[in-house]
């Protein structure tokens, strides 16, 4: 390798670069108000802006190294970085990781640049035999989470969340990713199907149980009644339409006070008992048995938090089978016809607005018992609970798994709902890190983690 001539205009490039980091995190990271006992104060942060503009120069600069041609020096120089990260006093540990993930994302570049696509390719071929057997592995993995020596409550719950939004990732899947209905407001299921448990349990006394059947019922008939006048929109227009009735639910959530009382939320929502057998409770109620005493053993608090987990895991399972299960019948079939020519699919005799109508009911479905797996995590709910940032969060782990692709959606789940949650005690930065994983996912792998639109019936 020659002489690298690294242009002037790859450092104005890299000082843009840093002048831009600055100006936008000076508002967000450089200055901010907290409360204090006296009232709000301004408080700054002049040490971790410094270390995020530098880390910007540096990462731009080193990719203008790539496309000048010096790749193997990027590789060592970013390795070093790295290794190097772990020993500087960062500000914060958010800074620590972004130097360590951006040494080792720009030398993975570095490598593929001086390498070209033919070892990627050879590699990824190899791995394939790994990838069969990595949904057994995932599932294996979530059966025993709860019993691993570092799973405390934090971490069950955790894992809980995470499988609600692959629970509702499915469910949406089924809308968008075989039918290829672009569905914004997904989250008006979800909310239908909870305040449909809270309504139920709090003013007529049934349980977790019977409400699981009630509330996907109540969700799939929200879902027939908006399929019937919207289905015949395509496009935007289908979308918009859709974004709006997750808007109009949560209005009517938030208005109706005398059924969902507003603003207020409602509380003390059901949570699952052993199956109608036992109470995860130390005193049980008159005529109930105790969990804990029905199989002789001491008193845990966990227990109701990881028996939740395992029935959100179960519900989890049965959306996927349902799933790869529909695929191979005439309506599966039917709807991924829609999905890639909705024109031709109608020229072959398929009823485009039936069709798509059992998929939005299907789909609403799962959301209405996501809903009541929702109560049982949170205990309480507000219309607030179901916003905007929801429907956004759902169709993003669809879009950036694969559309079609229920394992993609399971890696995607992870890192939309599992990543804030690492970075929890990172509270000013959670966004920030959850934007830099959207970015560099639509950057690297724009049809998604595991893109999949390969039909299930082939002629050959």
């Amino acid at each position: 390798m020659g002489a690298i001539r690294l242009p002037l205009r790859a450092f104005r490039d890299a000082g843009i670069a840093a002048l831009l980091a600055g100006l936008l995190g000076l508002p967000l990271i450089g200055v901010r108000l907290a409360d204090e006992a006296g009232g709000e104060t301004l408080v700054t942060r002049w040490p971790d802006l410094l270390a995020g503009v530098a880390l910007t120069f540096i990462g731009r600069l080193a990719l203008a190294l790539v496309d000048a041609g010096a790749d193997r020096l990027v590789v060592v120089a970013m390795a070093l970085f790295a290794a190097g990260a772990f020993f500087v006093p960062w500000p914060t540990q958010f800074l620590m990781v972004v130097a360590i993930g951006g040494g080792v994302a720009i030398a993975l570049v570095a490598i593929r640049s001086w390498t070209g696509p033919r070892p990627v390719a050879v590699a990824a071929e190899a791995l394939k035999p790994v990838g069969r057997y990595l949904p057994w592995l995932l599932i294996a993995f979530a059966l025993a989470l709860p019993m691993m020596p570092f799973a405390n409550r934090g971490v069950v719950d955790a894992g809980t969340l995470i499988l609600t939004y692959v629970l509702l990732g499915w469910g949406l899947n089924i809308v968008t990713g075989l039918a290829g209905l672009l569905d914004l407001g997904y989250v008006a299921f979800l909310a239908i199907g909870a305040y449909t448990t809270a309504i139920l349990s709090t003013r007529f006394g049934l349980t977790f149980w019977e409400c699981l059947p009630l509330a996907a019922i109540a969700a799939s008939s929200a879902g027939i009644l908006l399929g019937f006048p919207v289905l015949r929109l395509r496009g935007d227009y289908f979308a918009i339409v859709t974004l709006g009735f997750g808007e109009i639910i949560r209005i009517v959530a938030n208005n109706w006070r005398s059924l969902t009382n507003g603003s207020q939320g409602m509380g003390n929502l059901p949570r699952p008992s052993f199956f109608g057998l036992a109470d995860f409770t130390a005193s049980p109620a008159p005529g109930h048995t105790a969990f804990n005493a029905m199989f002789g053993i001491p008193f845990n608090g966990s227990h109701r938090l990881i028996f939740l987990y395992y029935v959100v895991l179960i519900l989890a399972l049965a959306v996927n089978l349902f799933t790869l299960r529909i695929r191979r019948l005439p309506l599966g079939r039917m709807w991924e016809a829609l999905r890639e020519d909705e024109i031709a699919a109608q020229a072959l005799g398929i009823d485009r607005r039936r069709i798509k109508l059992a998929a939005f009911a299907i789909g609403a479905a799962w959301g209405g018992i996501a809903g009541v797996v929702f109560d049982a995590r949170q205990n309480f709910i507000t219309p607030e609970s179901f916003g905007f940032i929801e429907s956004v969060m759902i169709t993003a782990i669809v879009v950036l798994g694969g559309m079609g692709s229920q394992l993609g959606i399971v890696l995607a789940a992870v890192i939309v709902a599992g990543l804030p949650e690492l970075f929890r005690d990172l509270v000013d930065y959670r966004q920030l890190a959850f934007g830099a994983a959207m970015i560099a996912i639509m950057r690297f792998r724009p049809g998604g983690l595991i893109a999949n639109r390969r039909p299930t019936a082939l002629l050959r």
